[in-house]
C-alpha cells in the first residue's frame, strides 16, 4: 500500500493571519444556550464585526436556511455592513464557533500561481462538552465541495483556536489543550507534532503550558499568545499577583523567553495586559485582548469596558503600524466563552 502525499510534501503551508485574505468566515449565531439568558445582543456584535470586515474584504456567512439568511441580512444592514461584500452559504451549524469547526486553509505556490486547499480536522466541541456537533463537523467538507478545492483530513481532533502560525515554519500551541486526554488520547506528543507538521506545513512546534481561567476550551492559544510578525510574539500577562491568571501567564512568559525559531534565535516578546476579571453572575469569563483578528487593513480587538482597554489597543496599534486597530465591545459576546477570533476564520487570497 502507498500512502497519499501530505500537504507538506505537496508544498502547502498554513499562512500567517497577516497575509492577504480573500474573506472572513462567520457561522451565524443561533444557539441561545451558548449565551444563556443574554443571547439578544449577540447577533448585533456579529454585525459589527462583519461591518469592519466588509470595509476590507468579503465576509462569508454560514447559515442554516433562507430564513436565517434573511434575519442575518437585516442585522448586517442595521450595522452598516457593505452587503455587496457579503456572501451567504447554506451550511447548517450547531453553533457559531467557526474558528474551531471551520476549515483551516493551506496554500502553496505552484506553476507561478497561489493554490489554496482546506484541511479538515475532527471537532468534538472541546472534549465532548457541548453535543451535538455533527453539523459543525460537516462544514469544512461542504465548503471544499462548494469551492471545488482540495480537502486534506488531518486525522485527529484539532480546533483552529488552539494554534497560531507565523507563516514561516513555526506553530504555537498549548499543552493544556492539545495534550488533553479529551482530544487525542491515542496519540503521543511527538505524533501530534508530526500531524501538525505534515498537514500545516510547519517545521517546529512551540509549546506553552496552561490556558486562562474560565476558558472552556482547555487552553486555546488565541486567548494567550499570538504571532504579530514572523519573529514577534504578543503575550497576555496579569500583573495582579492575587489573580488566578497571574502565575499561569508568568509561567507561559518564561517559556516563551526560552523558545527559539528555526534558526535558533529568540523571539521579540511584547506583553499585553489582561482586562480586569469579568464575571457573568458567578462565572469567571475568559476575557482576553489576545483574541484579536487580523484582516487586510485592520485589527479587530475585543474590549470589555475596562480601564485597560485603551492600553491594550495602544500596544496593538504600535505592533500593527500599517493597519487600523479597532476595539469592539465584546462584554456580551464573551459570555459565550469566546470573543472575536473565536467566531471568525480567515480564507487566504489566491
Amino acid at each position: 500500500m502507498t500512502s497519499l502525499p501530505t500537504p507538506a510534501q505537496l508544498g502547502y503551508r498554513m499562512p500567517a493571519e497577516w497575509e492577504p485574505q480573500e474573506a472572513i468566515w462567520l457561522s451565524w449565531p443561533h444557539k441561545e444556550a451558548s449565551w444563556p439568558g443574554n443571547f439578544e445582543p449577540v447577533p448585533a456584535i456579529f454585525g459589527e464585526i462583519a461591518q469592519h470586515v466588509t470595509d476590507c474584504q468579503l465576509v462569508r456567512i454560514n447559515v442554516a436556511d433562507a430564513a436565517m439568511e434573511d434575519s442575518a441580512r437585516g442585522v448586517l444592514q442595521q450595522a452598516g455592513a457593505r452587503l455587496d461584500r457579503v456572501r451567504f452559504h447554506h451550511n447548517p451549524t450547531n453553533d457559531a464557533w467557526v474558528r474551531d469547526h471551520g476549515p483551516i486553509y493551506v496554500v502553496r505556490e505552484h506553476q507561478g500561481r497561489t493554490e489554496r486547499a482546506l484541511t479538515k480536522w475532527g471537532y468534538n466541541a472541546w472534549g465532548d462538552k457541548y453535543p451535538p456537533y455533527d453539523l459543525d463537523n460537516e462544514v469544512p467538507g461542504r465548503i471544499a465541495d462548494e469551492f471545488g478545492e482540495k480537502l486534506f483530513e488531518g486525522g485527529m481532533i484539532l480546533e483552529g483556536g488552539s494554534i497560531d502560525v507565523n507563516g514561516e515554519g513555526l506553530l504555537l500551541t498549548s499543552e493544556a489543550c492539545l495534550l488533553n486526554p479529551n482530544r487525542n488520547p491515542q496519540l503521543t506528543k511527538s505524533e501530534i507534532e508530526q500531524r501538525l507538521k505534515d498537514y500545516l506545513g510547519v517545521g517546529k512546534i512551540l509549546w506553552v503550558g496552561d490556558g486562562i481561567i474560565g476558558d472552556d476550551t482547555d487552553g486555546h492559544i488565541d486567548d494567550i499568545t499570538r504571532f504579530v510578525n514572523p519573529r514577534t510574539l504578543v503575550t497576555a500577562v496579569e500583573e495582579d499577583k492575587s489573580d488566578e491568571n497571574h502565575a499561569i501567564l508568568q509561567e507561559n512568559l518564561e517559556r516563551l523567553q526560552s523558545l527559539t525559531d528555526l534558526d535558533g534565535r529568540h523571539f521579540e516578546i511584547v506583553t499585553l495586559p489582561m482586562p480586569e476579571s469579568l464575571h457573568y453572575e458567578e462565572t469567571r469569563l475568559p476575557a482576553s485582548y489576545a483574541n484579536f483578528l487580523i484582516i487586510n487593513t485592520k485589527v479587530l480587538v475585543p474590549t470589555y469596558r475596562s480601564r485597560r482597554d485603551a492600553v491594550a489597543l495602544g500596544i496593538l496599534q504600535r505592533l500593527f503600524p500599517n493597519r487600523e486597530v479597532v476595539g469592539i465591545d465584546c462584554t456580551e459576546l464573551v459570555w459565550g466563552l469566546g470573543a472575536i477570533h473565536c467566531v471568525t476564520q480567515q480564507q487566504p487570497a489566491v
